[in-house]
C-alpha cells in the first residue's frame, strides 16, 4: 500500500517534467511528492484526471505559433539573443492553462504540437522552438500576409513550410539526437534532455561551472514504475530499451546547484536560461522545469506550475522557491545558444 501511494504521488514529476505531461510538484508544500494524475493503463495507481481539454495539432494550435512569431519579428526581437528572446516570447504565454498528459496522445508516437494547453516541459519546449524559429527563419515565413489560408497555401506555401520548419525545430529538441522514433525516443528523463541538447549544439549545461556537485542518485523512475505507463504496457521492448538508457544515464556525470547556493550563483545565470529543479524521490532525476527571469533584482522563474493552473512568474525568488519545496533540492541550469 505504501508502495501504491508513493507512486500516485510522485508520477506526476516525471510526467510533466519530463516530457509525459502528467503533472508537476512545483508550488506543494515541502513533502516530497506530488498529487498525480496518473496513466488510465494503471488502475492499481488511483484516480485519473481529465488531461487536456484541446486537441493538439489544430489550426489554433498553429495559429498560436504564427502570431507568436509574427509579433517577436515585428518587435525587433529577432535581432536579440536567444535568451532575451525566450524570455519575451515566454512572457506572452503567461496565463496559458497547464494541462495535463499534453504529449500521451494515442496510438504510435507521434510529434505533438500543443500550444493552447502546456506543461511544465512542453512550455519551455514550445518557447525554445519559438526562440529558435524566430533566429532562423526567413521573412517570408515570420511575417503574416493576410491572405487567407486557401488548401494551395497549406500545401506547399509559406503556411505550410512555417508548420514543417517549427517541427523540425520541436522534434530536434524534444528527441534523442533530434530523431523520432518510437516512445524511447522522447527524451523523458529532464537531465538526459539537457545533456541531449547539449550535444545537439542548441544550448550549453552550466551546473557544473557554476560550482555545481555531482548528482549520484540513480534514475530508474520509468522502469521501476512501468505499469503506470501505456507504451510500456503495450509494447515490452521499450521497457527493455528504456532499462538500457537509464544505465547509460547512470554510467554518465551529471552535476546540480545544491538548493543552498542558488542564490550565490544566481547572479551568473541570464534571462532566458532553462532551470530543471532536481528532485528528491527515488528515481527521479527532475522535478519542475521553467525559464529564469529577472524581475526586481532578483532571479525568478517563469514556469508552468501544476498548483496555479496557468503559466506565471513566481511570486518568490528562485532560491527561496527551491528551499520551501520538499521535493526540490537544487537546480541543473542550462544557456540556450543562438542559431549562427
Amino acid at each position: 500500500m505504501i508502495r501504491q501511494v508513493l507512486v500516485v504521488l510522485s508520477l506526476c514529476i516525471l510526467g510533466a517534467c519530463a516530457g509525459d505531461s502528467r503533472g508537476s510538484s512545483e508550488g506543494l508544500p515541502s513533502s516530497g511528492a506530488a498529487p498525480s494524475s496518473v496513466s488510465p493503463s494503471s488502475p492499481q495507481s488511483g484516480p485519473t484526471t481529465a488531461g487536456p481539454t484541446t486537441l493538439p495539432g489544430t489550426d489554433a494550435d498553429w495559429a498560436i505559433v504564427e502570431e507568436k512569431v509574427t509579433w517577436a519579428v515585428e518587435q525587433g526581437y529577432a535581432e536579440l539573443s536567444i535568451g532575451d528572446l525566450i524570455a519575451r516570447i515566454g512572457e506572452t504565454f503567461v496565463g496559458t492553462p497547464y494541462a495535463p498528459y499534453t504529449l500521451e496522445a494515442p496510438g504510435e508516437e507521434g510529434l505533438v504540437i500543443e500550444l493552447e494547453e502546456l506543461d511544465c516541459v512542453t512550455f519551455v519546449e514550445n518557447v525554445l522552438a519559438l526562440a529558435r524559429f524566430v533566429q532562423m527563419a526567413p521573412d517570408n515565413l515570420t511575417t503574416a500576409d493576410g491572405a487567407p489560408a486557401s488548401d494551395d497555401r497549406r500545401v506547399d506555401g509559406p503556411e505550410a513550410r512555417q508548420r514543417r520548419l517549427f517541427s523540425g525545430i520541436l522534434e530536434d529538441i524534444r528527441y534523442r539526437g533530434g530523431e523520432l522514433v518510437e516512445y524511447p525516443s522522447r527524451l523523458h528523463y529532464f537531465s538526459e534532455w539537457i545533456s541531449d541538447n547539449d550535444g545537439m549544439g542548441l544550448m550549453r549545461d552550466l551546473s557544473r561551472e557554476l560550482g555545481g556537485v555531482a548528482d549520484d542518485e540513480p534514475i530508474d523512475f520509468m522502469t521501476t514504475h512501468s505499469d503506470a505507463y501505456r507504451q510500456l504496457g503495450e509494447d515490452p521492448a521499450y521497457l527493455t530499451e528504456l532499462t538500457q538508457i537509464e544505465m547509460r544515464l547512470n554510467s554518465e556525470p551529471r552535476y546540480f546547484v545544491p538548493e543552498d547556493r542558488i542564490a550565490s550563483v544566481e547572479e551568473r545565470i541570464q534571462d532566458g536560461d532553462i532551470i530543471a529543479a532536481t528532485s528528491t524521490v527515488d528515481g527521479l532525476d527532475i522535478a519542475h522545469t521553467g525559464i529564469a527571469l529577472w524581475r526586481n533584482g532578483r532571479l525568478h522563474l517563469l514556469h508552468a506550475p501544476l498548483v496555479d493552473g496557468v503559466v506565471e512568474i513566481s511570486e518568490a525568488p528562485l532560491a527561496e522557491r527551491i528551499q520551501r519545496l520538499g521535493g526540490q533540492d537544487g537546480v541543473m541550469v542550462a544557456r540556450p545558444i543562438d542559431v549562427l
